[in-house]
């Protein structure tokens, strides 16, 4: 299964949020559409993310005084990709790796989606049920 295809199944809408809004804006974002991170774009240029955790590692560090700052002082600014023609293995496995839960997806440095590692694996489970139940139906008509 390609990115692709998940994007046209679960559709192409990404959250984002400029690197000047302040962390407490991205704390009701994340709360308000129940997601778990924000791109942060500038003149439609990634430029960063920003996820729960991120959010949780400010305010431990610097206080309930960190969600009047800058999106750009918490988001991490070194994003890695996906691009719409990678396969569910590969990023599953970049994001294990990374230790990371979502992925901004590009095609020609335009942001087109975003994938979660959820998203991922609910697309392999299915993948699996439906290599299981065509084995069932291969072994039943036996």
């Amino acid at each position: 299964m390609l990115v692709s295809q998940i994007l046209r199944t679960k559709g192409a809408t990404v959250f984002t949020i400029k690197p000047a809004d302040i962390v407490g804006l991205v704390a009701e974002l994340l709360h308000t559409k129940g997601i778990g991170a924000l791109v942060v774009l500038e003149a439609d240029r990634v430029v960063g993310i920003v996820s729960e955790r991120d959010i949780v590692r400010a305010v431990a560090s610097h206080g309930p005084s960190a969600l009047k700052k800058p999106v750009s002082d918490y988001m991490t600014g070194n994003v890695l990709f996906a691009d719409p023609g990678e396969t569910v293995d590969s990023l599953l496995s970049r994001m294990t790796d990374r230790r990371i839960r979502h992925l901004p997806v590009c095609k020609a440095d335009k942001l087109v989606g975003i994938v979660s590692i959820g998203d991922l694996v609910k697309f392999k489970i299915s993948e699996v049920e439906a290599e299981a139940d065509g084995l069932k139906a291969y072994i039943a008509a036996s």
